[in-house]
This record gives C-alpha cells, structure tokens and sequence, in this order.
C-alpha cells in the first residue's frame, strides 16, 4: 500500500469528520436526539457523566469497525479511515470536553487569541438552552468575528 494514500486518506477523514460532528450537531444532537444532547446544554443531574456522552460511541464502533475490518485485499483503507475518525475523536474531546468545558482540569490558563476565540464561540452556542437556535461551530472552522488580538 502506497503510505502517501494512506496518510492522505487519513487526513481527508479527519478534516471530514469536522462536517460529521456540525451535522451530527445540528440535525441529530439538536433534533431528533436532542433528549440525550439537552443535558449538556442544561445540566439536570449531579453526576459527572452526561446523556450527551453516548454520542461519542456512535463514532468509537465506526472507527473500531474500519480498523478490526481492515482488509489488505478488499478493505485496506479501513485503517486510514479509521484512525481518521479516531484521531479527530481525541482532538475533539481535547478541544471541547478538557479545553472549553474544563471537565478535567487541564489547559485553564491559555489565553491565545485563537484559544479565546474558540471558547468565545462555544459560549455563543451554549447561550440558548434550548433545541433550536443553537449555533454550530466545528472544531476547527470558527467564525472570524471571534477571534480579538
């Protein structure tokens, strides 16, 4: 297998991703899910674990599926795929559930600009508790009115 495809199809699927998580967001999260996402928008319980957190298997058994299925012959890109998939997983829940949520006490102090502008529009989302009118940013993509040096 040519490495140049494999890290190329790796890296289409980690930037691909970034539409799944807005569109997963937007249409499943806030809508006909929106009872497992609501609690993360407003806490109603005492435990650490929130509804929403289920999401996240969703994607762990695609990406696991792609590795385990990988096939030199017939599916030999189930390894870019799915390590694509899982490496924009860890990047999300740094980003978001450490980052921006603080869920374990790590990265408390970054105040770059770009730092701020991502947490500033992560709090313009969270704004509305309720299903609708919640904007979506992705990870990466964030608008540049923001952003503030």
């Amino acid at each position: 297998m040519n490495t140049v495809i494999w890290i190329a199809i790796f890296c289409a699927t980690f930037v691909m991703m970034e539409f799944m998580a807005w569109f997963t967001h937007k249409y499943v999260m806030h809508g006909f899910l929106w009872s497992l996402h609501k609690d993360h928008h407003h806490k109603d319980h005492d435990s650490w674990w929130e509804r929403n957190d289920a999401f996240f298997l969703f994607y762990a058994v695609i990406s696991m599926s792609c590795i385990m299925l990988h096939d030199p012959n017939s599916f030999w890109f189930g390894r870019p795929i799915g390590f694509g998939i899982l490496a924009y997983g860890i990047a999300y829940f740094i980003v978001h559930d450490i980052f921006i949520h603080q869920r374990f006490k790590l990265l408390r102090n970054a105040n770059h600009w770009y730092a701020k502008g991502v947490r500033r529009a992560h709090k313009m989302h969270h704004k509305h508790l309720g299903k609708n009118k919640g904007e979506c940013f992705g990870m990466l993509w964030v608008p540049f009115k923001y952003f503030k040096r």
